[in-house]
C-alpha cells in the first residue's frame, strides 16, 4: 500500500472543507517567459487569490496541451529550463510563500532526472506533490510508492472517457486531490463548460472521498462559479499562460496577472 501523506495540499483542502470554501488552482509553465520571472509570477497569482500552484515542467512534446501551453513550453526550454532549475525556483518561492506547490510534468523529464533523486530533491526543495500527465495509471504503483515515501502527494487525471477500472485505479493511487478533465482533447480555453463534467464528478465521488478538482477549458469567472458548484476546486491554466504570453515585455505583467486572477477568483469570495 502507498505511504499516506500529510502535505500543504491536504491541509489546504481540509481547511477549505471546514470553512465551506472552494479552492482555485492556477497553472503556469516554469521558465516562461524566463526562469527569473517564475517565482514572482507565482506570488502574483497568490496575491490574486490562487490557493495552489501547478508548476509546469516544460517538455518538448507536450501531447496533452494545446497551442498556448505548447508555445510556453518551447519558450521555457529555449530559456534554459531544466528540472534542477525548476527545483531552484521552488526554493526561491519557499523563501516568500507557503502556498502548496504541485509539479505538473510529463514522465520523460523526471525519468531522465531519476525518480528516487527527484522524490528526495523535490521534497527537500518544498514541493508538495507531483502530477504525471502521461504515466499509465495501471503502471503507477512503483512511482507512487517512491514519491509517497518522501512525503509527496501523487495526483492523477481522469477524463469523461475513463473506464470504471481506470477511475478505481486513479482513486487508489491519488492523494491530496483528484484532477478531473472536463472534456476530451487538449488544454485550451473553451466558450462553455462541457456537459460531461458533472457526470464524471458524480462517478468519481462514488469511488473516493478525496477532494475533486476540475480543469481543462476554464477561463472566465462564470465558468469558475459553475465548476465550484460541482467540485471542490477549479483549475485554470491556458488562460493564465495566454495572459503571460501577451504581456511578456510589459513592466506591468505581475500586476496584470494579479488583477486577472482576482477577477477569476471573485466567485469563490462571493
Amino acid at each position: 500500500m502507498p505511504v499516506e501523506t500529510a502535505t500543504r495540499i491536504s491541509t489546504l483542502f481540509a481547511n477549505c472543507r471546514s470553512a465551506g470554501k472552494k479552492a482555485f488552482i492556477a497553472y503556469l509553465t516554469c521558465g516562461d517567459p524566463s526562469p527569473r520571472d517564475t517565482a514572482s509570477l507565482v506570488l502574483a497569482l497568490e496575491r490574486g487569490g490562487a490557493h495552489l500552484i501547478e508548476l509546469g515542467v516544460p517538455f518538448s512534446d507536450p501531447i496533452a496541451d494545446g497551442r498556448v501551453i505548447q508555445r510556453a513550453s518551447d519558450r521555457a526550454l529555449r530559456s534554459g529550463m531544466t528540472v534542477p532549475l525548476v527545483l531552484e525556483i521552488v526554493r526561491e518561492i519557499r523563501r516568500h510563500s507557503q502556498i502548496p506547490l504541485l509539479l505538473f510534468s510529463y514522465l520523460n523529464p523526471l525519468l531522465r532526472y531519476g525518480f528516487d533523486k527527484l522524490a528526495r530533491n523535490a521534497a527537500d526543495a518544498g514541493v508538495d506533490g507531483v502530477l504525471l500527465t502521461d504515466l499509465c495509471v495501471e503502471e503507477a504503483g512503483d512511482p507512487v510508492r517512491r514519491l509517497r515515501e518522501q512525503g509527496l502527494d501523487t495526483i492523477f487525471l481522469a477524463a469523461p472517457t475513463s473506464t470504471e477500472r481506470r477511475l478505481r485505479l486513479v482513486a487508489e493511487h491519488s492523494s491530496g486531490f483528484i484532477y478531473l478533465v472536463s472534456r476530451t482533447g487538449v488544454t485550451g480555453e473553451q466558450a462553455s463548460l462541457s456537459e460531461a463534467a458533472a457526470p464524471l464528478v458524480k462517478r468519481m465521488r462514488a469511488l473516493s472521498n478525496l477532494p475533486i478538482a476540475v480543469g481543462f477549458g476554464i477561463s472566465t469567472p462564470e465558468q469558475v462559479a459553475e465548476v465550484t458548484g460541482l467540485a471542490d476546486a477549479v483549475v485554470v491554466g491556458s488562460a493564465i499562460v495566454k495572459l503571460i504570453e501577451a504581456n511578456t515585455v510589459s513592466p506591468n505583467l505581475r500586476a496584470t496577472l494579479e488583477n486577472f486572477t482576482r477577477q477569476l477568483t471573485a466567485p469563490l469570495r462571493a
